[in-house]
């Protein structure tokens, strides 16, 4: 592999300005095509998610490229859930038992803008806005695109293309459609959409509850969460059927009736609410949804990477850092990997897809647990024991969502197996009644670990674990 081979990536979103950046540190020639205009120059959010959860994994990127302390400086530490009932009662569940753990709230559009200027900093990246990419050719290494300012169409041929253009990919679709090898793809969504509001900054430009949160209401089948920005605001995120329930996306057509629906479910966040109404009606309802697909790659011409080949929901807070992540892992590949780009693809894909399935899963599984089971009873006693070893024994005891969110070092598939068996092996047993939760907290430990063994050689032997 030459390092001065030209580059193209289709994105400049998150995932697609961070791997510019790595491989201008590398020293290839990239150029970088969006399709949107320059979000340092005009505010594009248009009613995607404004903040989102940045964590450990994400970190490790920021760490590799070397811009850590800058990204910090854009973070809001959320400590754990703030969860709030009907009657506007709270309660916090904390994240993890140690104290150094804990999830940011970052800004998107700060977060892309810093990673866009780390990238234009280096002589050898070129972005181009206003370029929507039409079709990839990928046997011939080009792509088609189409000037939004001027309305001409061009084409750009390059060594590599990586398509980091997210859920929507046009080269994904290049793929699918061009029916020149066996392209798998699916796409489910939830029978949810979410519909951004805020919480604006008080009066004197303070925040108007607990900013170290993240706040969930919990409703059974719907679910509000409000997330801290650095102005004193909080982007706060609507997730409701479409046409379920008494209440949903379908029915509330009215001021009166959203009103109405907050008053009863949404006490509290309706007082700090006072442009419900208005942004109800003026911001879009987003689909929520789920791709996989295979292979990645085609050749050693082009790649998906990001949502591109792995979009999921966001309840684990963990599509951006599974993006970053990505960039991580190609980049070791790279390190490690000798030969042609081919090679690399495939090593990258064997490496990185079991794990993006995973999360993919687990995003699923952390919807119903958001919505349904914050608020149970034997669900607070199960996370007040996970706190509990996490606290006495940080280095021998970490739940699934520790080791999901905080532990790096490990892929989100062995995060997932360990972490249900462990989760199953707790509610097994207090369930049963065999933990005493006031007695030994060692014995507890040992207990939860010989019935996670049991249950992990359980699944082992029939399959469940491949």
């Amino acid at each position: 592999m030459n390092s001065k081979e030209n580059i193209l990536i289709i994105g400049a979103g998150l995932c697609g300005s961070l791997l510019a950046l790595r491989l201008a540190q590398r020293g290839y020639n990239v150029s970088v095509y969006e399709k949107r205009p320059d979000l340092r120059k005009i505010n594009i959010s248009a009613g995607r998610s404004i903040n989102l959860a940045f964590s450990d994994r994400g970190n490790k990127a920021m760490k590799l490229v070397g811009i850590q302390d800058k990204v910090k400086a854009l973070c809001i530490p959320m400590y754990g859930r703030m969860i709030h009932d009907r009657k506007g009662q709270t309660f916090q569940s904390n994240y993890s038992g140690r104290d150094h753990e804990f999830i940011n709230s970052i800004s998107r559009d700060a977060l892309n803008a810093l990673l866009l200027n780390e990238a234009e900093a280096h002589k050898n990246v070129t972005l181009y806005f206003n370029s929507k990419c039409k079709l990839v050719d990928f046997e011939n290494t080009t792509a088609l695109f189409i000037d939004y300012n001027t309305k001409a169409e061009f084409s750009k041929t390059a060594n590599l293309i990586i398509a980091t253009d997210g859920a929507g990919s046009v080269m994904r679709k290049s793929y699918y459609l061009g029916k020149k090898f066996l392209f798998s793809f699916s796409q489910n969504y939830l029978t949810h959409g979410y519909k951004e509001l805020s919480i604006l900054p008080a009066q004197n430009g303070d925040y108007k509850t607990n900013k170290n949160a993240l706040h969930i209401w919990p409703r059974g089948s719907f679910m509000l969460i409000a997330l801290p920005n650095l102005d004193g605001s909080f982007t706060v995120t609507l997730f409701l059927s479409y046409n379920q329930g008494e209440y949903h996306f379908n029915n509330l057509t009215t001021p009166e009736a959203v009103r109405v629906f907050f008053k009863k479910e949404f006490p509290d966040a309706l007082k700090l609410m006072p442009n419900l109404e208005e942004e109800f009606f003026k911001n879009p309802t987003s689909p929520l949804g789920t791709i996989k697909c295979s292979p990645w790659h085609y050749k050693g011409n082009t790649l998906l990477m990001g949502d591109a080949a792995h979009a999921i929901v966001p309840f684990y807070g963990q599509g951006m850092n599974a993006s970053f992540e990505d960039v991580v892992e190609f980049d070791t590949i790279l390190n490690t990997h000798k030969g042609h780009w081919q090679s690399v693809f495939k090593a990258y894909e064997a490496t990185r897809k079991k794990d993006t399935d995973a999360i993919a899963d687990l995003a699923i599984d952390n919807f119903y647990e958001m919505r349904d089971h914050v608020a149970n009873p034997v669900f607070k006693e199960k996370r007040k024991l996970e706190m509990a070893l996490e606290k006495a024994f940080p280095n021998a005891y970490s739940s699934k969502y520790s080791l999901v969110t905080f532990n790096e070092t490990i892929g989100y598939k062995e995060a997932m197996i360990k972490g249900r068996a462990q989760d199953k092996a707790i509610l097994n047993l207090l369930t049963n009644n065999k933990l005493d939760l006031e007695g030994d907290l060692k014995i507890v430990l040992q207990k939860v670990k010989q019935e996670t063994e049991a249950i992990l050689n359980e699944d082992t032997v029939a399959g469940l674990n491949n």
